[in-house]
């Protein structure tokens, strides 16, 4: 069994103007993101060193600005945008992300809308140690 150890970044605020409605596009609105990075800590960790895995504070600020970036229509599509953002730093080899639209424009009486998805990449899960599918899934 090889386990992959997380970072984990949790309520993320960005401001931006995504959305299928002209008000969410003109007015803009908060959007929350929490991601979570899979990867293998333990050389890092070892060698006390910070190029061996993903600085969290530089990555906060690459998913900020990822989700204030040109406006979309769907929180999938933000997701989707974060996760290709994560999955660029080398160590990352799988990563959740869920994108909250707190303010979405919902007629009933809500809490919260959001979109999780999961991403990675075959070969990062091969070079972690696990056989994966040839569907490349693990």
């Amino acid at each position: 069994m090889n386990p992959l150890d997380t970072i984990t970044l949790t309520g993320l605020r960005a401001s931006a103007f995504h959305g299928v409605l002209e008000h969410e596009r003109r007015d803009g609105q908060e959007f929350i993101v929490d991601v979570t990075v899979h990867l293998k800590l333990n050389e890092a960790a070892a060698a006390d060193d910070l190029a061996l895995t993903i600085h969290y504070g530089e990555l906060a600020e690459e998913v900020v600005a990822a989700v204030e970036s040109d406006p979309v229509d769907l929180i999938e599509t933000v997701a989707e945008r974060v996760a290709q953002v994560v999955l660029a730093h080398r160590a990352a080899v799988v990563v959740s992300v869920t994108v909250h639209k707190p303010h979405a424009p919902i007629a009933v009486p809500f809490d919260d809308v959001s979109v999780t998805i999961t991403r990675g990449r075959p070969e990062r899960l091969q070079a972690a140690g696990f056989m994966i599918d040839p569907e490349g899934r693990p």
